[in-house]
Formats: C-alpha cells, structure tokens, sequence
C-alpha cells in the first residue's frame, strides 16, 4: 500500500502534465499559423509565474515588420504601375515625334524639289534673256553699220517701244545721227522712252506689249477693211469725176490705197477714172498709173 501511493507533488504533475502540453501545443500551431495569437498567447502566458521562465518574449516586432512588408510591397506595385503608365505615355510621344520628324523631312524634300526646279528656270530664263539681248545687240549694230537715211525709215515703220529697245542698244553717238534722220515726231517719243531708267527686261516687255497691240489692232482694222468686190462695185456705180477727185485726194495720204482701188474696179470703170484724174491732175494720175502697171 506504501509502494502503490503517490506523493503529492507527483499528483500534481500527473494533472499539470498534460495541461502544459496542450499549451506547448497551442503555443506552436499559432506561432506556425497565427503571429498575431502567438505574440497574445505569449503576452498571456509570460503573466504566469511558472511559464513566463519557459515561453519566449512575444515578437511584436515580427509583425509590425509584416505589415511594413506588405505597406512597402504595394508601395512598390503602386510605383512600378505609375512608371509604366509614364513610359507608355513617352512611348506614344516618342511615335508622334518620330510621324512628325518623317512628315517635316518628306516636307522638306519637296521643298528642296521645289526649289531645285525653280533654279532651273531662272537659270533658263535667264539663259533665254541673254539670248535675246544678245539679239538685239546684234539688230542694232546692223542698223548702225547702215547709213542713218536708211537705217531711220526702218526704225520709224517699227512700234516705238521696239525701236527704242534697239536704239537703246546703241552708242549715244550712233543713235543721234539716225534720230536726226528720223520722223521729228517719231523721234521725239522715241527720246522721251529712252531718258526713262528701266531695265532691258521692262523694254523688252514693252516692246512685246506694243507688238502684241499692234497685232490686235491690225486684226481688227483688218476686219473692217473692204474687200476687192466690195470696192469695185462701189467705185464702179459712183460717179466717175466724183471717184476721180476722192482718189486724188487720197493719193496725198496713202498712194497705196489708191492702187489698190484702181487695181480692183473693172477696166471700164478703171479708164473713166483715169479720165477724169489725168483732166484733174496729170503729174499724179501718170505716177499712179505707172506704179499700176509695175503692180506697185
């Protein structure tokens, strides 16, 4: 009976015993599972006297690092996702600067284009302007290797802006000599174009105008002009002393209108005329007729 008793204390450890290890237990499943129960646990068991000399000081530390692991972790996801937001952003402002850096260089070849072209012509332009200068020098030499009184008629029947662009072309002392020569009038408007200050270009734009003038002008004279069968059967019916008288007076402005009058009436009509013309005036009337005959 001795032998089969326990003692007290060993009563008290076989009921402590296992109420130790099912806190051991706890303790290490929620270390494993559950820091924040561990570090509470821990908290609760270093109050008792006897475990606070077995339990480990609970890590409050450890889980305040947790939370500032996770608090940097999306720290640092929020920062990656702005980043790449930004890098997308000067991506596509790097692909619009690359569009415009092509569309300004394919700009800038039509350009160059442009104005490799536009040298071209001047320098045709100019090349066709020398040409034509170099032709009018060679007009106006001729006229002064010419005698003045041959050279001045030929300049008198040319437009003024054409013949003041040769005698532009001209030393003073030549063109002084076919001025003297010239239709006072003519050489008078002649001068007065020369003392103006314009480039060879505005001459030669001038002298294309006035040409171009006198096209026009001819054409529309040229319209109104009677034709041959007109003119015979106007003359024809008039009155053969009337048509006399007329034709004489006409033979001080322009003889030749009236050749070309006699050439076209009939030679019935014709002879009346000439009748009436040569009682009128004989010294006109055979100058006219022989200028007929010659076909002048």
């Amino acid at each position: 009976m001795e032998k089969q008793s326990y003692s007290g204390f060993e009563r008290f450890m076989f009921f402590v015993t296992p109420i130790l290890f099912t806190l051991i237990l706890l303790g290490v499943l929620v270390t494993i599972f559950n820091i924040n129960l561990r570090n509470k646990a821990l908290e609760i068991g270093n109050d008792i006297p006897v475990l606070n000399r077995i339990l480990p000081e609970p890590s409050v530390k450890d889980g305040h690092a947790v939370n500032e692991d996770s608090i940097k972790s999306a720290n640092t996801s929020a920062k990656i996702a702005e980043l790449q937001a930004q890098l997308t952003a000067k991506e596509s402002e790097l692909g619009k600067t690359v569009e415009e850096k092509t569309t300004l260089a394919k700009t800038v070849k039509d350009l160059q284009q442009q104005m490799a072209q536009l040298k071209q012509a001047n320098a045709e332009q100019q090349l066709s302007d020398s040409a034509y200068q170099s032709k009018i020098g060679e007009l106006a030499s001729m006229y002064t290797s010419m005698t003045p009184s041959k050279a001045a008629p030929i300049l008198e029947s040319m437009e003024t802006a054409e013949a003041v662009l040769v005698l532009d072309a001209m030393r003073p002392e030549d063109r002084a000599v076919i001025l003297e020569k010239m239709n006072p009038k003519k050489a008078a408007d002649a001068s007065v174009l020369l003392k103006d200050t314009k480039t060879a270009k505005d001459r030669q734009i001038a002298a294309l105008q006035a040409r171009i003038n006198k096209q026009q002008t001819t054409t529309t004279q040229s319209d109104a002009v009677l034709s041959a069968a007109q003119l015979n059967s106007t003359f024809s019916k008039m009155d053969p002393a009337a048509a006399a008288d007329l034709l004489l007076k006409m033979s001080d402005v322009s003889p030749s209108k009236v050749l070309r009058i006699l050439n076209a009436v009939d030679d019935a009509a014709r002879s009346k005329i000439l009748a009436e013309m040569s009682s009128a005036n004989k010294a006109i009337t055979a100058q006219l007729v022989s200028k007929l005959m010659v076909g002048k």
